[in-house]
């Protein structure tokens, strides 16, 4: 029976793949903010033979370290998964005006699962096996107008991310970047919607099948590989004039 730590439980990504992992016999441990979210989660995975939840507030990175503590405790043994999930595209237009805003999305999207790692990679270290799989961005990959503050945050979690990666290779510890496009949930629930979006059944699916093959990166779909490998190398000046690329 695998044991399974969820950070951010309450997403809407993360709450699909936690019923997938419930419906495949994992016990499960659930961390998020909001209780009665987590109740209802935690009802969803029924098919589970267990589920344990904690609230936390992942923004208090002065308490990440007790977190990760108590939540490696409640599962009863050794973790074989971890997922960091949780993260807010915040207001870009506000944070290019007020340095507050701008400093809350990377503490959301950036500081606060670093605050995570910090302990979750000793301990899985120490232990010297398991999968970490932390959330990030393909808005990480490039630049653009529209989003590039929450962009930065989660192109600087995926750099953070190769470095920890490497680092526990030789305890035989596997570290999976999820560089998820868009997806249709409420936390998107205001944008316009385009071809590119995919369901959130449609992104845990990926997900869960990207931590069992213990991947290093996998783009979510698959798609936004080969279409990032092209973005993410146009010259600026190119760039610059592709009003669907560089606009708002």
């Amino acid at each position: 029976m695998q044991r399974i730590l969820v950070f951010g439980a309450t997403s809407a990504i993360a709450a699909a793949a936690c019923r997938r992992w419930a419906a495949q016999g994992a016990r499960l441990h659930l961390v998020g903010r909001s209780a009665v979210k987590l109740e209802a989660v935690a009802a969803s995975c029924e098919a589970g033979p267990s589920v344990t939840t904690a609230i936390a507030d992942l923004q208090d990175m002065s308490a990440a370290s007790e977190l990760v503590s108590a939540s490696l405790a409640a599962l009863g043994g050794p973790v074989d998964v971890v997922l960091i999930a949780h993260g807010d595209l915040g207001l870009q237009l506000l944070s290019e005006r007020e340095f507050s805003e701008a400093a809350r999305i990377f503490e959301v999207n950036l500081l606060s699962a670093v605050a995570l790692i910090v302990p979750l990679a000793t301990a899985l270290e120490d232990q010297r096996s398991g999968t970490l799989a932390v959330i990030t961005s393909v808005a990480g990959e490039r630049g653009r107008p529209r989003n590039y503050t929450y962009g930065a945050a989660k192109g600087g979690l995926s750099l953070y991310l190769q470095g920890v990666r490497s680092r526990l290779v030789p305890a035989g510890v596997k570290v999976t970047t999820l560089k998820l496009g868009p997806v249709d949930t409420p936390m998107t629930e205001e944008h316009p919607k385009n071809p590119l979006f995919v369901g959130a059944e449609r992104a845990a699916r990926d997900l869960v099948r990207a931590v069992e093959r213990g991947a290093r990166e996998a783009f979510i779909p698959w798609y936004w590989r080969p279409i990032l490998a092209v973005v993410r190398n146009l010259p600026e000046a190119i760039f610059q004039r592709l009003g669907f690329l560089s606009g708002r």
